[in-house]
């Protein structure tokens, strides 16, 4: 499990669960930004927007971690993707605009909410960087879009290391990625063998997207198992043959 340090708790247990041995190798960690400016600015003026886009569940834990304001009550809030939802929940937004199915940034677009957004005003909560699609989209369609950094992303430092290790011991029969970006970290973790290594790996990713990447990198063995934690661990007991797979 390539997660963020402290993000596969969940997914641990199911897998433990359903007979596997999981392996938490981060290739993403998560950091404070160094320049809170462009969040403060947007702070100050969230009575202004409409809409609050949340692109992840880091972008809920250090938005609000560091907003410090009360919530405007007619900004309505919206995610992309059920761990955000999750965590909008904690929060206590109850109402939360999220697509049902296919968690994605193409799936919250095509939401009634924002077919006709010409002249909302619409902040994007998100990492430093980071896809552009989404804003890019919503400008399109005629909104005013800002963007509110919270975090950045950086490849870990120690990760290698532990990879060769689990490598070593013959401990890695599937790998799952959760973004184009952890994929990226993951083959210059591994080095000029990365590609060869995960080439003989069974790959599981949660969209179509990183499915194409990761074939555009000559990975052949992926497999779409879907976003959340249950969806994965259903996807991981059918590759390997049943309930247990140790």
């Amino acid at each position: 499990m390539t997660r963020p340090a402290g993000q596969a708790g969940a997914l641990a247990a199911l897998i433990r669960e359903a007979g596997g041995e999981p392996l938490e190798l981060p290739a993403i960690e998560i950091r404070d930004l160094a320049d809170l400016a462009p969040l403060r600015a947007v702070a100050g003026r969230l009575e202004s927007f409409d809409y609050a886009i949340f692109v992840s569940r880091n972008a809920v834990r250090k938005g609000f971690a560091l907003l410090g304001r009360p919530w405007p009550a007619h900004l309505r809030v919206a995610t992309v993707g059920a761990g955000s939802r999750e965590e909008l929940a904690l929060q206590g937004f109850a109402d939360v605009i999220a697509p049902a199915t296919r968690f994605d940034s193409e799936a919250l677009l095509a939401l009634p909410e924002f077919s006709d957004v010409a002249g909302r005003r619409i902040v994007i909560f998100r990492g430093e960087g980071g896809r552009t699609y989404l804003g890019e989209t919503l400008a399109a369609r005629g909104a005013v879009v800002e963007h509110a950094p919270c975090y950045r992303r950086v490849m870990p430092e120690a990760g290698r290391t532990g990879l060769d290790a689990a490598w070593a011991h013959g401990k890695v029969d599937a790998i799952l990625v959760s973004s184009a970006e952890g994929l990226a970290n993951l083959l210059e973790m591994l080095g000029s063998s990365g590609a060869q290594r995960l080439a003989g790996t069974a790959l599981f990713v949660p969209h179509e997207r990183v499915a194409g990447e990761a074939s555009r990198q000559g990975l052949g063995r992926v497999l779409v198992a879907g976003p959340a934690d249950a969806q994965v661990t259903a996807a991981l007991v059918a590759y390997f043959g049943g309930a247990s797979y140790n």
